[in-house]
């Protein structure tokens, strides 16, 4: 072969190695012009995995087509005297010379004893060496050969650097689309339980073989989820996370450590999650019996390869909320860089800490809601009442809604439902007056109209920013079995009276808002009801419901209430409330609902004494 052959075959070499995805691919490319070479009669390349062990070699003599493997992976202690530094180094040694124990070549190059066994020894990363030589005759121009070889070898190199960094920019890209989508997975729920199952469902086997959460607590770790890529062994690494005192305790040791750690091969003794015989023993035995599903030892699963493990603290706006446990069964090339795993740990620590602060805020909304209302309603034979409140917005600010039901002295019972416009701290103190100013004028037997001119007067001093709405009702029983029922509303929705025989009417009502002006009076409207007629105050949140389409659920509450004739309150306030979640596609309002059916029982009858009573009786 001419120099310019040597040319063109090294430039389809590089053109080889610009496209190359596996290094091996360039073998037809680098032998077969370097046997063309004149004196050369043998092309051998080998490959190592660290300093001794024999990945493969490979060969091509003249005469034959393209190059064979002519070994396997194989143990050759003495090769390890050969390992290159980081630069390719070129060496001429007589074949006769060749000692078996360094040189697996040497079966090859015997052949032509008088031979020069001319090789180039070459680094190609952390992880392994290689060599390229051919075996020259005298004929052969020995400095040419050299060259040849250098060059190749250079375009193998830059071959297989390409390779592994575009490698790396595809993990990149990998893990940069799995962080992303971690992290819209994970903080698409606010439920804490559901994000720590997300956060172990989004790693395996994207990331890990196996995975377990544990918050921190006061008193310790605590596991609150696991996942397995091995169904058999979603049991076992439950059980693990939650009663394993190795894993415990290492977990309380790392608690503070911010850097993720990976432990393998002797780290694990002692642990589920070491790679012993007793462990493949225990899952031929269990599989022997027949119990196939039983919890197997997760270690047992790992195959050939050793079981490693990593731990992250999960560290969110500068507390730690726990850690996340990786549990691998894959080659080393396939666990994920620190880094990464430091990445995945920060974003799932974020989302857990915003699911547990919003679960703190849901309870104390919650809480605090539940002291604007009362926390029972009065219980007698005349009456049957009962309420339903739902809170309906997402963000949970607590709402402006309230109701109660006030036993007045005159025998009779005051029903007041109201709204304060929006939500949050100021409504909540807006709501608290409300009602109980209301409830303290109605106690003393003040009169609806008269009830919400006063409330309106105090909104008024107070220079309230918000305005609301209140109705008032008063229900007084009559000598017939009636019952007189006495409606005077601040700019609210009407209450309904569900009749007997399942007729619904509303009760007419009027006036303004309350908050808005310094003088303003209210009238009362008057009407009867009879037994087991029913009485329904709501705030705007039920009638405001709206599906789809449009369309209110205030238009068909008649006929969805007049379908509950015969039921009793409690019926009536829950089924309305979920009829209106149910229908709603849109709305976020709250919905409150107090519901009165009058029995029919006449003044003078043995009545029970209301619940208060009872309280100061017995002090």
């Amino acid at each position: 072969m001419v120099d310019d052959t040597w040319s063109s075959a090294l430039h389809r070499l590089w053109q080889a190695a610009s496209r190359a995805e596996e290094v091996s691919a360039l073998a037809d490319d680098v032998y077969a012009p370097l046997l063309a070479t004149p004196g050369v009669h043998l092309v051998v390349g080998t490959r190592w995995e660290d300093p001794q062990i024999l990945r493969y070699m490979r060969a091509l003599r003249a005469g034959s087509d393209s190059p064979v493997i002519t070994a396997t992976a194989r143990s050759v202690p003495e090769a390890a005297v050969r390992e290159p530094g980081d630069e390719p180094v070129v060496t001429r040694i007589p074949v006769a010379g060749l000692d078996d124990a360094g040189w697996p070549e040497a079966e090859l190059l015997r052949r032509t004893p008088e031979a020069t066994f001319v090789v180039c020894t070459f680094r190609l990363d952390h992880r392994g060496w290689a060599s390229l030589g051919v075996g020259v005759d005298a004929s052969a121009d020995v400095a040419a050969v050299e060259g040849r070889l250098a060059q190749a070898v250079d375009v193998i190199v830059a071959c297989h650097t390409g390779i592994i960094q575009r490698g790396r920019e595809a993990r990149r890209g990998a893990d940069d689309a799995l962080l992303a989508e971690a992290s819209l997975q994970m903080d698409s729920s606010l439920d804490v339980e559901e994000t720590l199952r997300r956060v172990a469902r989004i790693a395996v086997p994207a990331v890990a073989d196996g995975a377990l959460v544990h918050l921190l607590r006061s008193e310790g770790p605590e596991f609150v989820s696991a996942t397995h890529v091995a169904v058999r062994q979603q049991r076992a690494l439950e059980e693990i996370g939650r009663e394993n005192l190795w894993l415990a305790a290492l977990l309380a040791r790392r608690s503070e450590d911010e850097d993720t750690v990976f432990l393998s091969g002797p780290e694990l003794d002692g642990s589920p999650f070491a790679d012993t015989a007793e462990a493949t023993e225990a899952t031929e035995a269990t599989e022997a019996d027949g119990d196939g599903d039983g919890a197997r030892p997760v270690a047992a699963e790992a195959d050939r390869h050793s079981t490693v493990i990593s731990i992250s603290t999960l560290r969110a706006r500068g507390r730690v909320v726990g850690s996340i446990t990786f549990v691998y069964q894959r080659p080393e090339a396939r666990l994920p860089g620190s880094a990464f795993l430091r990445s995945l740990a920060t974003r799932a620590a974020l989302s857990i800490d915003n699911a547990l602060l919003y679960e703190l805020r849901r309870h104390a909304v919650l809480s605090l809601q539940e002291h604007l209302l009362p926390s029972q309603l009065p219980v007698t034979d005349q009456w049957d009442l009962s309420a339903s409140y739902e809170v309906g917005d997402p963000m949970l600010d607590v709402g402006g809604d309230f109701y109660d039901a006030v036993p007045r002295p005159d025998g009779s019972i005051a029903l007041l439902i109201g709204d304060v416009c929006g939500r949050g701290a100021e409504a909540a103190a807006l709501t608290g007056l409300a009602r109980h100013t209301l409830r303290t004028l109605l106690e003393q037997g003040t009169d609806p109209g008269t009830a919400l001119s006063r409330l309106n007067r105090a909104l008024r001093q107070e220079r309230a920013s918000r305005f609301l709405t209140a109705v008032v009702a008063t229900l007084a029983p009559q000598a017939d079995g009636t019952a007189l029922l006495t409606t005077c509303s601040a700019g609210h929705p009407s209450p309904l009276v569900l009749r007997s025989d399942g007729t619904v009417s509303e009760v007419l009502t009027g006036g303004l808002l309350l908050g808005v002006l310094d003088d303003v009076s209210y009238e009362s409207h008057e009407e009867r009801i009879g037994p087991d007629d029913t009485v329904v105050l709501f705030t705007d949140g039920l009638t405001e419901s709206r599906e789809a389409g449009g369309a209110f659920f205030e238009s068909i509450l008649p006929v969805r209430l007049a379908a509950l004739r015969g039921f009793d309150a409690a019926h009536i306030a829950e089924s309305l409330t979920q009829q209106a979640k149910a229908y709603r596609a849109s709305g976020q309002d709250d919905i409150a609902l107090l519901v009165a059916r009058w029995t029919g029982v006449p003044p003078g009858a043995d009545l029970l004494p209301h619940p208060l009573q009872l309280v100061k009786a017995a002090r």
